[in-house]
């Protein structure tokens, strides 16, 4: 399916863009999987603090420099607009109330982190560990701190390029754990698509399929554009139904940056977390 999703680069916040109000950081977050430390950021949504007795979705993200903070974003100034986005789409009543977590990238270790298998040239392979601490450290702290359910039709994983990657491998991995997941312009490529050997190792095996959002631009280069098509035809013939638990997106104009990457996020939620009224 495609949507003219158009990029707004001039809808960007400028470097100088406060954090949004309803942020909370949590610096210096450590793991005993994975060396370093790391940021992990909370979105909470409108009426958070006024409904105490309320538990909400949650939707964790890769790369969470680049989500909510423009100061710290990859390209500064530029991010992926995360919290004004879904404060529109639940203010309007498309999106159910929910937390999205971003946890930042380790800088130079990232591709490590982020890529599933080993490749001889670019190394990497380290996403198990990844997995170990985004479900046994990761999830545990959020619970713990946030009011958030724990039940894998209401938890969600996802990331753009080899943050995409990642997610989709958990996603399949820990398919009692995440529901859904956000796979936005995932690196394919990595290690001669190993990705795509996975999944078809992986989905006959499935008791449970997380619901899937999938996107790619159509600037991103044909390489790109192909994978990720190769990836959609492959999550369908292994029993992915479009506009039920798949949604690929051929985004017009769509590039691989955070500008057009925000520009998804609205519809992307609206597939995952879309308010029960509106279903």
């Amino acid at each position: 399916m495609t949507t003219q999703i158009q990029p707004s680069p001039q809808n960007l916040p400028p470097p100088s863009a406060p954090p949004h109000p309803r942020v909370r950081k949590h610096a210096g977050f450590t793991s005993r999987f994975l060396p370093g430390e790391r940021e992990i950021s909370v979105y909470l949504p409108p009426g958070y603090e006024e409904e105490r007795s309320r538990e909400y979705p949650l939707l964790i993200l890769q790369d969470g420099q680049n989500l909510f903070d423009p100061e710290t974003s990859f390209v500064r100034g530029h991010t992926w607009r995360i919290a004004e986005s879904a404060d529109e789409a639940i203010i309007a009543g498309e999106v159910e109330p929910l937390l999205i977590a971003g946890i930042g990238n380790a800088g130079e270790r990232r591709m490590a982190e982020y890529t599933p298998s080993r490749d001889w040239k670019l190394g990497g392979g380290e996403a198990g560990w990844y997995g170990d601490m985004v479900t046994r450290e990761v999830l545990p702290f959020l619970r713990e701190r946030y009011r958030v359910r724990s039940d894998r039709d209401a938890t969600g994983l996802g990331g753009s390029s080899l943050g995409g990657l990642v997610s989709l491998w958990l996603g399949l991995r820990f398919p009692e754990t995440f529901g859904k997941l956000a796979v936005l312009s995932p690196s394919v490529w990595w290690n001669h698509r190993y990705i795509v050997s996975y999944l078809n190792d992986r989905a006959p095996e499935l008791e449970q399929r997380p619901q899937i959002w999938l996107d790619v631009g159509d600037a991103e280069g044909r390489r790109t554009l192909g994978d990720a098509e190769l990836l959609d035809a492959r999550l369908r013939a292994h029993g992915w139904r479009a506009g039920t638990d798949l949604h690929f997106e051929r985004v017009h104009g769509g590039a691989h940056n955070e500008a057009s990457w925000a520009e998804r996020v609205r519809p992307m939620l609206r597939f995952l977390f879309r308010a029960e009224e509106k279903r």
